[in-house]
């Protein structure tokens, strides 16, 4: 950064930047860093760059090409990503809002159409002409990435950038799914997979709005984070013969929502709803095409008014949300952070599922 005489600071932007690019693309892909293009933006755009980006599963998808969505290279893109924080170091001249020096986000939906119904809604991420962050566009992988203005998250003063990159997808993408389900204080919420990076942080925001979450995860050190961050109970899958029936016996009849953010516990999620009359299933992972579905008998949803739901990801009014909670201390993860040079390590990592909690690249550290 360098400075001038007036209040807005200014930056030298360098006609190239670091970003993880996919290689290889497909199952055997890895991440190497390259030296890539800053991007030019729009006179509606502004150019942010990350200090720091969250790793996701979806990334991991994305890269794969196995969720039958078009590959990457099909749209011209090779960063994945979508759990950018950052600081806005350019503006275009159309732009009326947003200033240099503001810090901001980059979540997985980059623009909208904005004048459909869904965008005239609160469900603008549902948007037909939705662009994928990491996928119809490069992502938070690159250190310089474009935000049209009228779509970008300003992150507030008190939230760190290995915080509030996360929040962009995973923490942001939990809130929706808890919001949507209408649960109350006192309820029990269920997270399979919920020592992984979206359901620990589905766990410290359950706790916040008063539910008591139980987690279904297995290793020491996923229930060592889960209990720190807010779980009453910790079932290790490996260990407990029944989960389900631990679950229904913890509960006194059931779970009242199961938030399943681990695909392959698709399979068993209904039974962990138990007799509740009311039960919900949250449908937050998303396997590979063909893979993990579920089999539902009608009478059980019948009989005891049972549901099925999917969420997506957040709306901006959601993640501002979940922002406002991490500033005031309710998301508590500190994320493994690692440098460039571990950048495909710990993609590996995440993929091989040898990740609890949620892992940051940070683009300032080798």
């Amino acid at each position: 950064m360098s400075s001038t005489n007036s209040a807005t600071p200014s930056y030298d932007i360098p006609k190239e930047c670091k970003a993880g690019v996919v290689v290889n693309e497909g199952p055997d892909f890895h991440v190497e860093v390259q030296m890539v293009p800053v991007p030019e933006i729009g006179p509606t755009e502004v150019l942010i760059k990350l200090n720091a980006t969250g790793l996701c599963q979806s990334d991991l998808h994305f890269m794969t090409n196995d969720w039958g969505v078009g590959s990457m290279s099909s749209y011209g893109t090779r960063c994945a990503g979508h759990e950018g924080a950052g600081v806005i170091v350019k503006v275009g001249e159309q732009v009326k809002q947003l200033k240099v020096g503001q810090r901001a986000g980059f979540k997985p939906i980059s623009d909208t159409c904005g004048v459909c119904e869904l965008c005239r809604t609160d469900k603008e991420c549902y948007c037909f002409k939705a662009v994928l962050t990491g996928l119809h566009c490069d992502g938070s992988y690159k250190q310089y990435i474009k935000s049209p203005e009228r779509y970008t998250t300003l992150i507030p003063d008190g939230v760190s950038d290995y915080v509030a990159g996360p929040v962009m997808c995973s923490a942001s993408t939990i809130y929706t799914s808890l919001k949507t389900a209408n649960l109350k204080p006192g309820q029990w919420a269920v997270f399979p997979g919920g020592g992984g990076g979206v359901g620990i942080q589905g766990v410290q925001l359950a706790e916040a709005m008063g539910l008591r979450p139980i987690v279904v995860d297995t290793g020491a050190d996923k229930e060592k984070l889960a209990r720190s961050l807010g779980a009453e109970h910790f079932l290790d899958f490996r260990e407990v013969k029944d989960v389900a029936g631990e679950i229904v016996r913890i509960t006194e009849g059931g779970a009242h929502g199961v938030f399943v953010t681990a695909p392959q516990s698709y399979s068993a999620a209904l039974s962990y709803l138990g007799q509740r009359c009311g039960g919900k299933v949250m449908c937050i992972a998303l396997p590979s095409a063909g893979t993990h579905n579920i089999d539902v008998a009608p009478a059980q949803v019948v009989f005891r008014g049972q549901s099925i739901q999917g969420t997506l990801v957040s709306n901006m009014a959601d993640v501002a949300e979940t922002l406002d909670f991490a500033k005031r201390g309710k998301l508590r993860l500190q994320p493994t952070v690692v440098g460039l040079s571990k950048f495909n390590e710990a993609v590996q990592m995440l993929k091989e599922g040898k990740v609890a909690g949620r892992m940051v690249v940070d683009f300032n550290k080798e």
